[in-house]
C-alpha cells in the first residue's frame, strides 16, 4: 500500500501490533505506585464550614504566588482526564491493543490529580474554594483537541504534550521547594515520560509507513501547539508567571520538547519525501528557527517583566 492510501482506519489496522509492542514494553518498565505514600497526611486539619476548622489563607502554607499558580495549573490539567479519555477513545479505539492502551493510559493518569490535589490541600498549599470553582469552570467547558478525530496528528500532539507536563511538573515540584511535593511531582512526571515515549514511539512507525502524512502533521502540531489547560481561569497571566519564573518558557519548549522529539523522528534526515512533505519540513525548519529568536527575545525581557508582574 502506498502512502497515498492509507486512510485512518488502515492505519489503525496496521499499527495494532506496534501499540502492543509498545504496551507490553511500557507495563514492563512502569512502576506502581500509591497515591497515599506521598500524602503527609498527619499535617492535615480542617478548614471552616462542615468541618468547623479554620479558614484557609495564603500565609497557612511556606509556597511562592508563582508556585502556587503553576500547582493550580498542573493539577486543573490533570483534572479533565475524562474529557481526555473521551477524546482518545474516540480516535483509537476500544479494541484490540489501542483500546488496552486507552484504558492502562486513563488508569495512570488518575493517579495524578488525586495526588496532587490530597496534597496540595493535606498542605494548605491552596484556597480549597477557590480551587474548587477553578475545577467546575475548566471541566465544564470540556476540552476538545485542535485535532480531533485526526490520528496521525494527535499522536503528534501527544507526543509533545506530554514531554511538556513532565516538564512543567517537573520544574514545579523544585520551584515549590517543598521536598515532599518535589519527590511527588517527580513521580508524576516519571510517567509522563514514559507516556511521551509510547506516542512517540507510535508516531516514529507512523511516519515510515506514511512520511508525508506525518510530516505534515508534525508541521501543523508544532506551528499550533497549545496545552490542554488554556481555558483555566486565568490561565494566560499564571503562564506568563511560570515563564518568567523559569518553570516552563519558550525556550524549554523548543529545546527541551519539541526540539528532542524532531530529533528522535529524524524529521531532518528522511529521504523520499514527495513535494508536500518537504514544504512541510521546509516549514518546520523556518518555524523552529523563528522560534529560537522568540525564545531569545523572552530570555532579554524576562528581568523586566519580573519586575513589571512583582514577581
Amino acid at each position: 500500500m502506498t502512502a497515498t492510501q492509507w486512510s485512518q482506519t488502515d492505519l489503525l489496522r496496521e499499527m495494532n501490533q506496534v501499540v502492543e509492542t509498545n504496551l507490553n514494553r511500557h507495563i514492563g518498565v512502569a512502576k506502581e505506585w500509591y497515591p497515599h505514600d506521598f500524602i503527609p497526611w498527619s499535617d492535615g486539619r480542617n478548614f471552616d464550614g462542615l468541618m468547623g476548622g479554620e479558614p484557609w489563607s495564603p500565609d497557612d502554607a511556606d509556597v511562592s504566588d508563582v508556585a502556587r499558580s503553576a500547582l493550580i495549573v498542573n493539577l486543573l490539567t490533570e483534572d479533565n482526564l475524562p474529557s481526555y479519555h473521551h477524546e482518545i477513545a474516540l480516535i483509537f479505539g476500544r479494541d484490540d491493543a489501542w483500546g488496552e492502551w486507552v484504558h492502562r493510559w486513563t488508569a495512570e493518569e488518575g493517579r495524578h490529580g488525586i495526588a496532587m490535589r490530597d496534597y496540595m490541600l493535606v498542605k494548605r498549599m491552596v484556597d480549597p474554594k477557590a480551587l474548587e470553582d477553578f475545577r467546575m469552570t475548566h471541566m465544564s467547558q470540556g476540552y476538545e483537541s485542535a485535532h480531533s478525530g485526526e490520528l496521525m496528528h494527535s499522536l503528534a500532539y501527544v507526543s509533545f504534550q506530554e514531554l511538556a507536563t513532565r516538564v512543567s511538573h517537573r520544574n514545579t515540584g523544585k520551584f515549590t521547594k517543598d521536598p515532599m511535593c518535589d519527590q511527588l511531582l517527580q513521580r508524576i512526571a516519571a510517567d509522563e515520560n514514559l507516556h511521551m515515549i509510547f506516542y512517540r514511539n507510535l508516531l516514529g512507525a507512523a511516519l515510515e509507513l506514511d512520511p508525508n502524512g506525518a510530516m505534515m502533521a508534525i508541521r501543523d502540531v508544532v506551528k499550533g501547539f497549545q496545552m490542554p489547560g488554556t481555558d483555566i481561569p486565568g490561565f494566560q497571566r499564571k503562564a506568563v508567571e511560570m515563564a518568567v519564573a523559569g518553570i516552563y518558557d519558550l525556550r524549554q519548549h523548543r529545546d527541551d520538547v519539541v526540539a528532542p522529539v524532531l530529533r528522535y523522528w529524524k524529521v531532518w534526515d528522511l529521504e523520499g519525501l514527495s513535494g508536500e512533505g518537504e514544504a512541510a519540513r521546509l516549514e518546520l525548519s523556518a518555524f523552529m528557527d523563528d522560534l529560537d529568536t522568540k525564545a531569545s527575545r523572552f530570555e532579554d525581557k524576562r528581568d523586566t517583566l519580573a519586575a513589571r508582574m512583582n514577581l
